[in-house]
């Protein structure tokens, strides 16, 4: 790698610099060149500081390096290295200035070999994600109520022991059915995708257990098999894992409906502790207690409430008595007033009548004297009309084709009641209908000649 011109350079031809300086100076240089990398070699002369953080060689048969690895990172190895290890680090070249000492700062730690396991690993993972075998929406809910738990472990596992320690303390209602088998080892991975199948086949559980206890990542390998994810995924009941500890991570946990940090958290996540249900039964039951005390003081005070508005059948049979007779006296009330009102009425103008006669014969005078106007204009309106109706009628006359026949002449049709109205009309060898004055006839036609002159 080309240094970075661009870069200060406290290092300049006739200068003279402090060892601090330099060391400064050596260990920009290293750190802006080396990338950070992964080497390889032996754990050699092992430290582990009150402060936390690691110190130790790393060697191979032709040479050494120091190396350090801080508290900040090396809280996060799943293990602690130990003199003759076979390791793997990913380091940044650095030097110690106050003593000018070259090491490299380790960032992450892994036993020999785990690269490629771990590469590995993550192309089977991306692979089973890509097919969609750990989506969210495929994961089922653990039952509340468990009545059966089904354990995938081995017979020796110390997580067998914790599991069934655990649901002992925490559920001793629950039956536990175990399906044995080896979790390490040649063939592991086959024999545990058949143990989980039979599981799934014979469908006695509720849930299914997926148990082995802590290890390096080649004791655990057998459950990043691509056999024992797919029959996880594939069986019948929700499946909890519970390999290694809690940084573990395979892909049985990713294939699972449930991953528990450790075996002992997967018998808590199994079942619900027999206390709890005791605990919720009790809070049930005090509300419900509650709730009925309550919904029965309230029909208690709507009964009082109720009975209060309950009149006696006699005491109603009165009130509806006094209500008929004040709506029978409103009723009298009611004919009787504009009766009494309109012949008050009719009696003053019988006295206003007789005190004031009208006359009644000039009225008469002017009566006759209309009705005779009506009659004549009547007359004349009848006489003016009948004129009209006659000029109409010597018109329609005039325009009567019954007389025009008398006068001679003839109306002549085809065969289909069609006018003959032009020559064109004609045709030889056909028949037309001739209707006169007085009656119709048939003619029959030889010939048709079209006249030069017009008359």
């Amino acid at each position: 790698m080309i240094p970075d011109s661009r870069l200060p350079n406290p290092i300049t031809t006739g200068s003279v610099i402090s060892v601090s300086a330099l060391n400064q100076a050596v260990a920009q240089l290293l750190e802006r060149n080396i990338p950070l990398t992964w080497v390889s070699g032996e754990i050699s002369n092992f430290t582990r500081a009150t402060s936390g953080h690691w110190y130790f060689t790393l060697k191979d048969s032709a040479a050494q390096v120091k190396a350090v690895m801080f508290r900040g990172r090396a809280q996060y190895a799943d293990f602690i290295p130990r003199e003759g290890d076979k390791v793997e680090v990913r380091a940044l070249v650095s030097l110690y200035t106050p003593r000018g000492d070259y090491q490299i700062n380790v960032e992450a730690i892994r036993r020999a070999g785990v690269g490629n396991l771990y590469e590995a690993f993550l192309q089977l993972k991306a692979k089973l994600a890509n097919e969609g075998l750990f989506d969210p929406e495929r994961k089922r809910p653990i039952p509340p109520f468990i009545k059966r738990i089904g354990i995938v472990t081995s017979l020796q596992a110390a997580a067998l022991r914790d599991i069934l320690t655990t649901l002992k303390r925490r559920a001793p209602h629950v039956e536990v059915i175990l399906y044995p088998t080896p979790v390490q080892g040649e063939a592991a991975a086959e024999k545990i995708a058949q143990a989980i199948a039979t599981a799934s086949a014979r469908e006695e559980c509720d849930v299914l257990l997926l148990c082995r206890g802590g290890g390096s990542i080649e004791d655990l390998w057998s459950f990043n098999a691509e056999i024992v994810a797919r029959t996880i995924a594939h069986c019948s009941m929700p499946v909890i894992s519970g390999v290694g500890h809690e940084t573990d991570f395979t892909i049985a946990d990713f294939a699972a409906d449930l991953r528990a940090p450790t075996p002992t958290a997967a018998a808590e996540l199994a079942a619900t502790a027999l206390t709890d249900w005791l605990e919720q039964l009790k809070q049930m039951q005090t509300h419900l207690q509650r709730s009925m005390r309550r919904t029965l003081a309230t029909q208690t005070q709507t009964l009082d409430w109720t009975a209060r508005r309950l009149l006696s059948p006699m005491a109603a049979i009165t009130n509806k008595r006094l209500q008929l007779q004040a709506s029978a006296q409103r009723l009298r009330y009611a004919i009787h007033t504009p009766v009494h009102i309109g012949q008050s009425r009719l009696a003053q103008m019988r006295t206003r009548l007789h005190a004031n006669p009208p006359a009644t014969g000039l009225w008469q005078l002017r009566l006759d004297a209309t009705q005779r106007r009506l009659t004549e204009g009547m007359g004349r309106g009848i006489e003016q009309q009948k004129r009209a109706l006659q000029a109409i009628g010597a018109q329609m006359e005039l325009l009567n084709p019954q007389r025009t026949l008398e006068r001679g002449y003839a109306i002549l049709s085809d065969h289909q009641g069609k006018l003959i109205r032009s020559n064109k009309d004609l045709h030889a060898n056909s028949l037309l209908t001739v209707r006169l004055a007085d009656g119709t006839a048939e003619l029959g036609i030889n010939n048709v000649q079209t006249s030069l002159e017009r008359i």
